[in-house]
């Protein structure tokens, strides 16, 4: 086993700090489980994060870069990046190293560097993201097709780079195969769905508009519903905007939100990751795992969970622009 003793002095964020600022060990066994919590992979990184303060910029790039290196645990591993969005480390991605990837986005259109860049600089915390899969230990990030929700967290490093690792949500502990909160949000929405088929357009607009009705649930997760060219049909919230097309509305990093999830629903349904205010937060931007599924041909209805309900953390980005 490696330990290193750490001062609260060597951070310049995601610190871990005992009780009156004693000083911290922090273990970094060889071969040490895969995390399976948000906090442990939190710690992780933050744990990563210090090794790089300690034995320096290089030599923690070079063992971040490996695939069995003391951080990387299988589908759970360390990789870098530079404030300017070059990958610095990545094991799975060695022949982008030292490309500028800050305009990557996931299968849906989330900017995810973009994000984690910007999380990095307001001292780190969870981001979420759609990301391949692992095949056979490699991971293909052409093959759209394989992209599943995975939860992240990011962690300054050192004066002008971050680093950051993630956990996909089906290997979270307790997931069967996703967190309960996104299971029930999906199950909520099948049932919006059999609804508008059952008993027509005009019935299901009233009851998802409806904030005391069956489709806002005691956790406060509600449907919405679109037709495919981005205009709202029914919202409990964005009362203002039912009528109105959304489709060209953009989060504070790029993504077209409503775009992506009417493309998302035509598709015959699934994941989207985005940015969107949170009623029950001020209407402050949070991340939010979105589940969008079609009615019929003509609409779709879309529901989610924000990040900081799995995670317990809640972290604010820019308002979507005026």
């Amino acid at each position: 086993m490696v330990l290193f003793l750490v001062g609260a002095a060597l951070f310049s964020g995601c610190v871990r700090e005992g009780p009156a600022g004693q000083t911290v060990p922090v273990a970094l066994p060889a071969g040490p489980p895969q995390p399976n919590t948000p906090d442990q992979l939190a710690g992780l990184v933050q744990d990563a994060a210090a090794y790089a303060r300690i034995v320096g910029k290089e030599p923690a790039l070079a063992e971040f870069s490996k695939k069995e290196g003391i951080f990387s645990h299988g589908d759970v591993y360390i990789y870098a990046y530079g404030n300017q969005g070059t990958l610095l480390a990545h094991p799975y991605q060695t022949e982008s190293v030292g490309t500028n990837r800050l305009d990557f986005t996931d299968a849906r259109g989330l900017a995810v560097i973009a994000i984690g860049n910007y999380t990095a600089s307001t001292g780190g915390g969870f981001i979420a993201y759609l990301y391949p899969a692992p095949d056979g230990g490699v991971i293909d990030e052409a093959a759209k097709d394989r992209y599943v929700p995975k939860i992240g967290y990011v962690c300054p490093a050192g004066p002008g780079w971050w680093i950051a690792s993630g956990i996909y949500f089906a290997d979270l502990d307790g997931a069967d195969p996703v967190p309960e909160p996104i299971a029930a949000m999906i199950r909520l929405e099948e049932r919006g769905a059999e609804f508008g088929r059952t008993h027509g357009r005009e019935a299901a607009f009233a009851e998802i508009s409806n904030r005391s009705g069956m489709f806002v649930d005691p956790e406060g997760h509600y449907l919405t519903a679109y037709d495919y060219n981005g205009t709202v049909l029914s919202h409990p919230y964005l009362t203002d905007a039912v009528g109105k097309n959304l489709v060209g509305w953009k989060d504070a990093f790029g993504m077209e939100i409503v775009r992506s999830a009417a493309e998302t629903a035509r598709a015959g349904g699934g994941y989207v990751i985005f940015i969107w205010p949170n009623p029950n937060a001020g209407n402050r931007e949070e991340i939010k795992i979105g589940y969008m599924l079609p009615v019929d041909g003509t609409w779709w209805i879309g529901s989610g969970v924000y990040l900081s309900e799995i995670t317990g953390e809640p972290a604010y980005y820019p308002a979507h622009p005026s």
